[in-house]
Order: C-alpha cells, then structure tokens, then sequence
C-alpha cells in the first residue's frame, strides 16, 4: 500500500504536538520551581530543619536549604552575595550592611536560651553566679573549688581541679549572645574578652565546631564547661548550671525562663536588637533573624515573600515544640509589612 510523503509529515507533526501537550505540564512545574539556598546560624538549625520540612508540603513548588555554618558564615555569605538568605544570632552591624550592595532586612525569627553546661565528676548540680561565670570564662578563676566559686554553691564538695572551658571554633551567634550577655554581666570579662561571634578567649580553651562540637568537647573532659544552645543541650541530656539573674535568683535554662526573659525585648524598626543579661526570667538569652536581601529577581522575590510569610505566621506554631521561643505576634506582622514594602 502506498504511503504519501504528505501523509507521513502530517502523522509525525501530530505526534510531535501531541507529546509536546503531554509533557506540557511538566515542564510548566519545572519551569515553575524555585529554589532557595540559606545558610548561617547553628543556633536554630533543629528549628528551620522543621521549618523547611513543613513548608515544602504546603509548597512543593519551591525548595529551600539551609547549611547550618555559624553565623560568622552566613554574614560572610550573605555579604559575598552567594546565597538567598542569610542566618545569624548576631544583628548584622551598620558595616556589615554597608557592604551588602543590594541591601539588608533583618527578619527575626525566634528566641532561645544559650545553656552553660558543665562535666564535673560527682556534682550534679551546680549554681553560678554573674560575676563567677564571667570569670570563669576571663580566666580570672583557674580552680573549681575556688571560693567564689564555693560561695555560689554552699554544701557542694568541689573538685580541687583546674577548669577547662570550651568554645566554638566557629564564627558563632551563640558565641555572640553568651559573650554579649557576660560583657553585660561583667566589666572584667568586657574588657578582657568583650563581645563577638569570634572573641580572643584568654583561657586556652577547648574547641569545637558548632554546638555538638562544643557538647562533645564537654561530655570527654573531665572538669570542663561550655556553652551551648539550650534546645540542643536538652535533647542530647546535658547538664546545664543555673545562673544568676539581676534579681539575684539562680535560674535554670527552660523555654518558660527564656520567655520571661525575653517579653520584655523592644523592638525598633529595623528589628536589630543587642540587649544583654535581661531583668527577669533566664539572663543568657538572644534572638536570631534571617537576612533577606532587598532586592531578587521575580521568582526568587514571589518564593522569598511566601517562605518568610510562612516562617512569621504558620511557622511560629512550631517554635515551642522546638523549646524556642516566638516572636510576638504584632512584631511578626510589622516584619511580613517591612518586606513588603523594602524588597522589590
């Protein structure tokens, strides 16, 4: 039977046009996917993890990472301009954001508590006050049993042992809010050490990278202290001091504390705040933000506006359930606001 050549082209074009309406969708939803890459903070690692996880299913359309690096990374990064967003427990300074060509909008996200955790043999629990711990950490006290040390803890038997502190390694927001709530404490500490996510310690501390470097560091040496952040030291079952507050009590770190803490936080405009050792509730306590840039390309405005919506309103749910305490609601509301009108 013969077969026209004429017939043949009409057969194959409606092939063709009929697996091109075929895949037609899917190439629309890949067409459409976004995908946002964050990095920073170890501090709310556990909690942007259950963020990014419950946000996808409502959004499969676009995907989000998060490397958990520190802080001092996600600056350096956000700064470098290598990354969607930015996350750090420390307010990007006026020098920072000057170097940010495309502008910065800090969005904060949550609170929490930075928990002192200790590794003494025989002692299971331990009190410090303001002015110890902050020597502790000035290296103005080199003994466990040393008498202010004592002081804090009537009837305790402590060790005859030279205390080893441990730290991050790491360009860290948790360095940054245990630094600035003891420079706060303390004027020795202030001016032997001060504030920053990577201070000159002057201890000849142990190091460890992120929060489970600085934990293991603790849990294998003997007569050690560190700090790191509470949710974290709760779930892997460290022992954490209680620590004096301004109204004198020895306080525990605790998802209730740090909020009694925290209520009393202002925020201004630009949501940048560096207060230090509250008046009330836990003493060493901070706030993370995510920084956002000011400027995107469509898609990545239309995914970022919809990713920090989410974080602000349905993603504060989950924030107790992690032991990280939520941003108010009205301050929640005036961030979803800001973005609005600053990121174009």
């Amino acid at each position: 039977m013969a077969f026209s050549t004429t017939a043949l082209r009409r057969t194959l074009t409606t092939s063709a046009l009929t697996a091109a309406i075929a895949v037609s969708p899917l190439l629309t939803a890949i067409a459409q996917a976004v995908t946002l890459n964050g990095a920073g903070a170890t501090f709310p690692a556990p909690l942007y993890e259950k963020y990014i996880s419950e946000f996808q299913k409502k959004n499969p359309d676009i995907k989000v990472n998060y490397q958990a690096i520190g802080s001092g990374g996600g600056i350096r990064q956000t700064i470098a301009g290598i990354i969607d967003f930015g996350g750090s427990d420390a307010a990007m300074t006026d020098s920072d954001i000057a170097k940010v060509s495309k502008g910065i909008l800090l969005v904060p996200t949550a609170g929490g508590a930075v928990a002192v955790v200790y590794n003494l043999p025989g002692v299971s629990s331990l009190k410090l006050s303001q002015k110890s711990l902050a020597e502790i950490f000035a290296g103005r006290l080199a003994k466990w049993n040393d008498p202010k040390i004592a002081a804090d803890n009537p009837g305790v038997n402590l060790p005859d042992q030279p205390i080893k502190t441990a730290v991050r390694a790491d360009g860290s927001g948790t360095t940054f809010i245990f630094t600035n709530a003891l420079s706060s404490m303390n004027s020795y500490f202030k001016g032997r050490v001060g504030v920053g996510t990577a201070p000159k310690w002057t201890t000849n501390p142990l190091k460890g990278r992120g929060n489970p470097g600085v934990a293991a560091q603790v849990k294998r040496t003997p007569y050690s202290i560190g700090y790191v952040e509470f949710a974290y030291a709760k779930k892997n079952g460290l022992q954490a001091a209680a620590i004096e507050n301004k109204k004198g009590e020895f306080v525990l770190p605790s998802l209730e504390t740090a909020n009694k803490a925290l209520s009393t936080v202002k925020f201004p405009d630009n949501f940048r705040v560096f207060e230090g050792n509250p008046s009330d509730g836990y003493p060493i306590v901070g706030l993370t933000w995510l920084l956002v840039y000011k400027q995107y390309d469509a898609d990545k405005k239309a995914a970022m506006k919809k990713w920090i919506n989410w974080v602000l309103t349905d993603g504060q749910e989950l924030n107790d359930d992690l032991d990280y305490t939520r941003i108010p609601a009205d301050t929640a509301q005036k961030a979803i606001a800001a973005f609005d009108a600053e990121v174009k």
